[in-house]
């Protein structure tokens, strides 16, 4: 294989009903870096029906170039398209490097990308880097638990695959301003080639889902709130006075308490709100890495020597049960 046939940095930006998701836009950011450290261009890839305004957004959210698929076959994502499509504009660009959001969609897509392109892909990254001189991206993920960070390089093949954890890197501020190339490509999918085919998409059941990694505002309950009623009568009614999402810790999670849905930590959902406030939450390094990226971490505890203080902005020791519920009805008051 020759690597010099290979250049530029790919990001997929995956879409819902033609709108980027933001999982996508937020490699745009350490994609550029590690591109322009290579002297290369970070390129937004995007499937879909009509892609005008996942493509607008993708050039404000720092992407130098766009290539854009359109055709009725990707209106909803397959598996079998979309690695269809995607094989035909990796053989024709050849990309040195390509990241895929860890989402529902990219978890599917990525490892059966990489099959067909004969390569190897990192899963679940949390770090980034690049050697400069040899093009090697150095990958970073949890490991055994989340108990060590191992650091992965695909040395042999091209593209160098990755799928990164949606919440890890945040987006930078989107310039309405700014513009690109696009290269808009028409890829039809062979006839049979799709064996799935979509039926109905129940938007309902979709809202109530829970999108930790996009919430500006957390509230997270662990062990110490001591049983699942916390979560209904402390936990709750602070997050949505705040206007937030409810989080929890892998002990409440493990304890049945609340959903994994909920989880935030190594293997729960990594997210960076403005404000995450951890409840009843001890600290444990898994938890830490999942929400550490926070800009500010408010720990309540009745244990001061709680781990969770080490890293924590503000610290209240204390009792949450008497705590929570003050804090809920100051916060209402300064909304009358």
């Amino acid at each position: 294989m020759e690597f010099s046939e290979y250049k530029n940095l790919w990001v997929f930006i995956e879409t819902d009903d033609g709108k980027a998701v933001s999982g996508g836009l937020e490699l745009l950011n350490p994609g550029a870096q590690l591109a322009h450290r290579l002297g290369q261009q970070v390129v937004a890839v995007i499937l879909g029906k009509s892609n005008d305004e996942a493509e607008k957004t993708a050039i404000a959210y720092g992407a130098d170039s766009v290539i854009s698929v359109e055709d009725d076959d990707y209106e909803a994502y397959s598996t079998e398209g979309y690695t269809y499509g995607l094989v035909q504009l990796v053989e024709k660009y050849k990309p040195s490097i390509l990241m895929i959001g860890a989402t529902i969609i990219g978890r599917d897509l990525g490892p059966r990308l990489a099959c067909r392109l004969k390569t190897g892909l990192t899963a679940d990254c949390t770090e980034l880097d690049v050697d400069t001189e040899t093009g090697h991206v150095a990958w970073t993920r949890p490991a055994f638990g989340g108990n060590l960070m191992a650091t992965i390089m695909c040395e042999r093949t091209r593209p160098q695959m990755g799928t990164v954890r949606p919440g890890v890197f945040k987006k930078i501020a989107p310039d309405a301003s700014r513009t690109a190339k696009i290269s808009k490509e028409r890829i039809s999918v062979p006839e049979g080639q799709i064996r799935t085919k979509l039926i109905e998409s129940i938007r309902e059941a979709v809202a109530e889902m829970v999108k930790l990694e996009d919430a500006e505002i957390i509230v997270s309950g662990g062990r110490g709130l001591g049983g699942p009623e916390g979560f209904e009568t402390v936990i709750k009614p602070l997050a949505d006075a705040l206007g937030g999402a409810v989080g929890a810790s892998r002990a409440a999670v493990d304890s049945g308490w609340i959903p994994h849905v909920h989880q935030v930590g190594q293997t729960g959902k990594t997210v960076a709100p403005k404000i995450y406030i951890a409840c009843g939450i001890s600290g444990a390094i898994q938890h830490l890495a999942g929400m550490s990226g926070a800009d500010c971490i408010i720990a309540v505890n009745k244990d001061p020597d709680a781990p969770i203080f080490g890293v924590a902005d503000y610290g209240i020791v204390g009792d949450l049960y008497q705590i929570l519920p003050a804090m809920t009805a100051e916060i209402k008051k300064l909304k009358t």
